[in-house]
């Protein structure tokens, strides 16, 4: 399962030198609106101390971790929804994301210009996301025509009109459709993905500013000075410093984020909330030729996690041997976590947990 997130927001806020700092990538950074041209991808190793415990036992041939693909989107601008700035191409790309990664601008500096002469967080998310909502407008009221008719000609169809009027009701009332509540009915919700509305999407704000400022006791001070849900999701980042730890290894980057207090990277922070933002989690499949990470929903059947290597094994499941990470940890091999009755068998009922090391069973 693939996790894409795309990082979005105003002209000059940090996103370009955060994907930098994210991928060590080396894309423009210049001090001027629309330096991004293109939609820049990353591909990021998703860090698992869990796989390098497992890899230090089993030693395989291979090593292959889960990844994260960051999407560096242009900066928006007012109009981006009509075409203004790099427009429309730009709201597409955030189609394919699982989720966006906001980010906020709340640092002054007479190098970095703003594009709108002035550093107001709050106003700076309304902008980006009056124009997501203005793009999910559009996309709803070409829907209408067809939905309209549709439920017309058949009352059955009256229960997605209905979902899709809710949708309209929220974004004309300046609300993101994520905080539209989702339904039981699996028709209506695969409609309303097929969609793809852009605030439908998960959201994570992140707030660009000083070092000094990173602490979660600011987290709820900064959640009110953007004007954000009370719900939402927060992270605070210097981008400038976590560009500068990006460029550092081993003991000089150890010392370097010790003075400035920082227990983990940008890339793992991002990626742990996302994960958790999401309902992720992850298996893992050991052997001599390789170990790897598989990124799965929480509650998914051990079928459906077979189904992530591939389809066959979904489809001819049998059984699926099993044992809980912590346990192969102390066990130390497969063979010894059978011989110590840690390794149990699992049906096509049994729910993945995190973690757990997984060999499945299919039929030819």
């Amino acid at each position: 399962m693939d996790l894409s997130l795309g990082i979005v927001g105003l002209p000059n806020v940090g996103k370009s030198t955060l994907f930098n700092a994210l991928t060590k990538k080396g894309i423009p950074a210049e001090n001027y609106p629309f330096c991004t041209i293109d939609p820049n991808i990353g591909v990021v190793v998703v860090p698992d101390v869990r796989i390098d415990k497992i890899t230090s036992l089993v030693l395989p041939e291979k090593v292959v971790f889960p990844v994260v693909n960051f999407y560096d989107i242009a900066g928006l601008v007012k109009g981006a929804h009509e075409g203004e700035g790099l427009g429309n191409q730009f709201l597409s790309h955030i189609r394919n994301t699982s989720a966006i990664v906001h980010v906020v601008r709340d640092f002054a500096s007479t190098d970095i210009i703003h594009v709108e002469n002035r550093i107001n967080p709050k106003e700076d998310r309304e902008i980006v996301e009056a124009e997501l909502m203005l793009k999910d407008l559009d996309t709803i009221e070409r829907s209408l025509i067809k939905v309209r008719e549709e439920a017309r000609r058949d009352k059955k169809n009256e229960k997605i009109l209905n979902e899709v009027l809710a949708l309209k009701d929220a974004l004309e009332a300046n609300t993101l459709a994520n905080a539209v509540p989702q339904t039981n009915d699996a028709e209506v919700e695969k409609f309303r993905k097929s969609l793809f509305l852009l605030t439908d999407k998960p959201v994570i704000y992140l707030i660009n500013t000083e070092i000094d400022k990173c602490k979660d006791e600011n987290v709820k001070m900064y959640r009110d000075k953007i004007g954000a849900s009370p719900d939402s999701l927060i992270i605070l980042m210097d981008v400038k410093i976590e560009s500068e730890i990006a460029d550092l290894e081993g003991d000089d980057r150890t010392e370097f984020m010790k003075e400035f207090g920082l227990k983990e990277s940008a890339l793992d922070k991002l990626i742990r909330e996302s994960y958790k933002l999401l309902g992720l989690m992850s298996f893992f499949t050991a052997g001599p030729k390789e170990v790897r990470g598989w990124t799965i929903l929480k509650g998914y059947t051990a079928p459906q996690a077979a189904g992530e290597i591939h389809t066959d094994f979904m489809n001819k499941f049998i059984t699926a041997e099993v044992v809980a990470y912590e346990d192969f940890i102390n066990c130390g091999s497969w063979v010894k976590a059978r011989e110590s009755g840690k390794m149990r068998l699992e049906g096509k009922d049994y729910i993945v947990k995190d973690g757990d090391l997984m060999i499945f069973r299919h039929g030819a």
